[in-house]
């Protein structure tokens, strides 16, 4: 790869590159998880719920952020261990909503992977974003009246990644998708922090062990599903985005959202594109990294 700092991981040995990637995830899971002050659901299924963060400063008006977990779209990972950034974020003087939605593995059932080794629930995954997105003006009224909704940026880590970018795509869904709208999402911006960007690149080099894939429902599904849930396919959005990489990621790799900001290019579309030096994966959620204070800045960029 050409940057160093890439070239300097491939050359690592595979105990060194696995120690520091262990070791940030670590610190990104060492905190713990931070009650919401009010949540609200937007549907009935238990993992359709919102929680929401009021600005810790008191302010009466802020931007409000709408943060997807990650977690390659598994039933392991949900909503708790990114409460920590949420709480970081409201710190900083943002309204937060946190959202969870349907995975891998949520409800028993027929089949490989019910047990939560699977990525994914098509269309369950797609259907709760959408759903939670509707419902979210209406919610927010409620649940945290600091929010100002003319000041909205949805941010996501990793798989939250594709799906903050799929959020913001969803006019440019094929005609016969019914998550499409008619218009681009009322955002001021999206900030996608190491996301599964491009599926095609994903697949390529087996990221989270092939989670793209099993999230369209395998391989003899992969290529009818893309051009519904692709960020890559589903451009430009006339949206302000901006994507934040670790250089030295060994989960997501930096070449995924760098085929996606291509991608963006080639549509005509200008993507911010932050860089990272000597960060991997989950430094960008980790309020004790200072990846995470670049990560807030260019949120306030897009959202102030």
């Amino acid at each position: 790869m050409p940057d160093d700092d890439a070239a300097r991981v491939a050359a690592e040995p595979d105990a060194a590159v696995a120690a520091r990637a262990a070791a940030e995830e670590q610190s990104a899971f060492s905190h713990p998880p931070v009650d919401p002050d009010t949540t609200a659901a937007y549907g009935d299924h238990p993992d359709q719920v919102i929680d929401f963060y009021a600005p810790r400063g008191g302010e009466e008006s802020a931007p409000f952020v709408i943060v997807l977990h990650g977690g390659a779209w598994r039933a392991a990972y949900d909503r708790r261990h990114i409460t920590p950034f949420a709480d970081f974020l409201a710190r900083r003087g943002f309204a937060v909503a946190n959202v969870e939605y349907r995975r891998g593995g949520s409800e028993s059932g027929e089949g490989e992977g019910h047990d939560g080794s699977v990525a994914g629930r098509y269309p369950d995954t797609f259907d709760d974003i959408a759903a939670a997105l509707d419902a979210l003006p209406r919610l927010v009224r409620d649940a945290l009246p600091q929010a100002d909704a003319r000041r909205t940026v949805i941010t996501g880590h990793s798989a939250g990644g594709q799906l903050a970018l799929w959020a913001a795509a969803r006019h440019l869904l094929p005609e016969d998708a019914p998550w499409r709208t008619d218009r681009p999402a009322p955002l001021r911006g999206v900030v996608a922090l190491a996301p599964i960007a491009d599926f095609a690149v994903a697949e390529k080099l087996d990221v989270c062990a092939g989670a793209a894939v099993q999230l369209l429902g395998g391989e003899g599904q992969f290529a009818e599903r893309q051009p519904y849930a692709d960020p890559a396919l589903l451009l430009p959005t006339g949206i302000a985005t901006t994507l934040v990489q670790g250089r030295t990621d060994v989960v997501v790799p930096q070449a995924v959202a760098e085929s996606y900001a291509d991608a963006a290019a080639k549509a005509g579309e200008v993507v911010g594109f932050t860089l990272l030096d000597d960060v991997g994966h989950f430094p960008l959620i980790d309020p004790a990294a200072d990846a995470c204070a670049v990560v807030a800045e260019e949120i306030a960029q897009l959202g102030w």
